[in-house]
C-alpha cells in the first residue's frame, strides 16, 4: 500500500530555484510522485510513495520549511495515483490573484473536524463551499451555499457580488485540504468580514476524523489525483476522471458510448478532433505502462 501526503503551509519562502532543485533531487531520491508547487507564499503539494520515503520526506520539509506548522494529512492508495514527480514554481501555491489575501498576516478561525458540525448548523453562519463546480456535484455539506465557479480566481467576483459584510457577519468556509478556504478567509476578513471561519484540514481530514453516522457530509470529495474521489475513512470512491477533460464520472457517465478511457467522455466528446484523440490514446497508454511497472 501506497503512502499519500497532502501537504501546505503558508510561509516566506527564498531562493526557490534552490529549494526546488533540492527538492526534486530528493524525491526523486526517495522513489516518490507527485507534484509540490513552491511560491514566495509558501509550499502545496501531493506525493505518494513508500512510507518510509514519504516520512523522509516530511523530515525534510521540517528542516526547510517547519511543515508541521501547516497542513499535512495521509492517506493510502492501492496503485500509483501519479505517474511521475515533478516540484514546479508558481507565482502563487494556491492562484487566487488577490495580494490582499495574505494567510501569513491574516487568516480566519480555524474549526476542528470535531466543532465543524455544531459551527455549521448556527442559525447565524453563512456555510459557503469555496470549490469548484466540478468538486462540489461529487458532494458537499448540508445547506452549503455553491459559489458555482469554474477557478478559484472566480472566487472574489462571486464575493463582491453575492455577500455583503453587513448582512453575513459570520461566514464557515470549507474546501478539499483547507489550503484554498485559508486564502480565502484572509481574502474576505480583507473585505471587512467580521468573523470568517474555516475547516481545519478541509473535508479530507473531516472525512477521517468523524465517523459516517455523525456526518453532515453527503456524497464523496473530489480529490486531485488518480483516485479521483474518497469517502469517510478516505476510503477510494466510485467516480474515476476523464482525460480528455478532467471531468469527474460517474457509472452513468462511463456506460455512454462518448466514454473512451484516457480519451473522451460526454463533456468534452464534441470538442474532440482527432488529432487529439491520437495524442491522448498515446498518452494513456504511456501512463498506463508506467503505473504497472
Amino acid at each position: 500500500m501506497l503512502d499519500v501526503v497532502a501537504l501546505y503551509r503558508f510561509v516566506p519562502l527564498d531562493d526557490l530555484e534552490a529549494l526546488r532543485s533540492r527538492l526534486g533531487a530528493h524525491c526523486d531520491e526517495l522513489g516518490l510522485r507527485g507534484t509540490i508547487l513552491l511560491a514566495s507564499e509558501g509550499i502545496n503539494g501531493t506525493v505518494a510513495g513508500p512510507p518510509d520515503g514519504t516520512a523522509a520526506l516530511l523530515r525534510e520539509l521540517e528542516v526547510l520549511c517547519a511543515i508541521s506548522k501547516g497542513e499535512v494529512k495521509h492517506s493510502s492508495a492501492r496503485e500509483w495515483p501519479f505517474a511521475r514527480m515533478k516540484v514546479r514554481i508558481r507565482p502563487e501555491i494556491i492562484t487566487m490573484r488577490a495580494p490582499e489575501a495574505d494567510p501569513s498576516r491574516l487568516a480566519g478561525t480555524y474549526v476542528t473536524p470535531a466543532d465543524w458540525n455544531a459551527i455549521i448548523a448556527s442559525q447565524d453562519v453563512l456555510v459557503l463551499d469555496t470549490r469548484n463546480r466540478y468538486e462540489t456535484k461529487l458532494g458537499t455539506f448540508e445547506g452549503a451555499v455553491d459559489p458555482q465557479i469554474e477557478s478559484f480566481t472566480e472566487f472574489k467576483a462571486f464575493v463582491e457580488r453575492e455577500l455583503d459584510p453587513a448582512v453575513h457577519r459570520k461566514v464557515a468556509m470549507f474546501c478539499t485540504g483547507g489550503i484554498r478556504c485559508e486564502k480565502a478567509s484572509s481574502y474576505m476578513l480583507s473585505k471587512g468580514f467580521e468573523t470568517v471561519f474555516h475547516l481545519k484540514g478541509g473535508v479530507l481530514q473531516y472525512l477521517e476524523d468523524v465517523p459516517a453516522e455523525q456526518s453532515r457530509w453527503n456524497g464523496e470529495c473530489y480529490v486531485f489525483d488518480e483516485r479521483v474521489s474518497v469517502g469517510h475513512g478516505l476510503e477510494q470512491g466510485r467516480w474515476v476522471a476523464c482525460y480528455g477533460c478532467g471531468q469527474p464520472l460517474n457509472e452513468d457517465d462511463i456506460a455512454q458510448p462518448s466514454y473512451e478511457a484516457g480519451v473522451s467522455c460526454r463533456h468534452c466528446i464534441d470538442d474532440l478532433t482527432p488529432e487529439r484523440a491520437r495524442d491522448l490514446r498515446a498518452r494513456h497508454r504511456q501512463m498506463t505502462k508506467t503505473a504497472e511497472n
